[in-house]
């Protein structure tokens, strides 16, 4: 392009030459750098380049995990006083009990004359049951369980309390029916020679199966509390682990941004520098 002045002494031509493809082309790096910068410092600011950042990828625990944590210890108290209690009522008894499986005979059963008192409110009849022991020559009461043989009385029936006397003693006549057809008769009864020797019982009250029956539900409580916390804490760690290994990601992404930033600045230099 050629631009004309006239003037009245002299007529001159000066040439301007303009390049709009290469200024075009310029502005278009100028452009792709600016935002290539830009993402940079957002990717930077995203990726925990300070520590606000770091504390805004760390994992919190939501609500439900909090309360799932809450139950789980919860479930775990329970079951330490469930132990407790158990431990108490049915282990100890259990562990303590000395009674051997034995082998009895029935001699003689007997109605006391004298009726005993049944809880302040009027007296029933007593039922007795005499048996001696295969292998020894001792005779000894008979009782229903270990609980029995602690009472005042040696009595192996007693009838409910009620005040229809008659009642009372058709009841007591039933049993002692039942119990003359054993006699003579050898069964199995337990028995105790140094703690209660004048005393055998029927059957066992606390067993090791009703131990071992009433530890279960303690324990399942224990078992599951302890799943649930440590499922959650789980999840916890992973998501953190995820976090971390996300984190980490980006940054080898980062270094590898940044050599390619500063080939891309040396070849925008030599071109500005060829086209001028």
């Amino acid at each position: 392009m050629f631009l004309n002045t006239a003037s009245p002494r002299r007529s001159f031509s000066i040439p301007i030459n303009i390049n709009l493809p290469g200024a075009r082309r310029r502005r278009t790096r100028e452009i792709q750098h600016t935002s290539a910068t830009q993402e940079q410092e957002k990717s930077q600011r995203g990726d925990g380049g300070g520590p606000h950042g770091a504390r805004s990828q760390m994992p919190t625990s939501s609500v439900g995990e909090e309360r799932a944590i809450l139950l789980g210890f919860t479930m775990m108290a329970f079951s330490v006083l469930m132990f407790f209690v158990v431990g108490i009522t049915t282990v100890k008894p259990y562990i303590d009990s000395c009674w051997e499986e034995a082998s009895c005979v029935l001699p003689q059963t007997d109605i006391l004359e004298e009726w005993v008192d049944c809880r302040g409110v009027g007296t029933v009849p007593c039922l007795t049951v005499t048996v001696s022991v295969t292998g020894s020559n001792q005779s000894a009461f008979l009782q229903f369980d270990e609980d029995s043989v602690f009472l005042p009385n040696k009595c192996f029936y007693l009838p409910k309390c009620q005040m229809d006397r008659k009642g009372l003693q058709d009841e007591v006549q039933k049993v002692k029916k039942w119990v003359d057809g054993q006699l003579k008769n050898s069964s199995t009864c337990f028995s105790d020679q140094k703690g209660h020797p004048n005393h055998v019982i029927m059957n066992r009250k606390y067993t090791l199966q009703r131990a071992l029956f009433g530890l279960l539900w303690p324990c399942l409580m224990l078992g599951g509390g302890s799943l649930l916390v440590g499922l959650v804490k789980l999840t916890q760690c992973l998501a953190r682990l995820s976090t971390d290994l996300r984190s980490y990601s980006r940054g080898g992404r980062q270094t590898l941004r940044y050599p390619q930033g500063k080939m891309y600045r040396l070849l925008r230099r030599s071109s500005m520098q060829s086209t001028l």
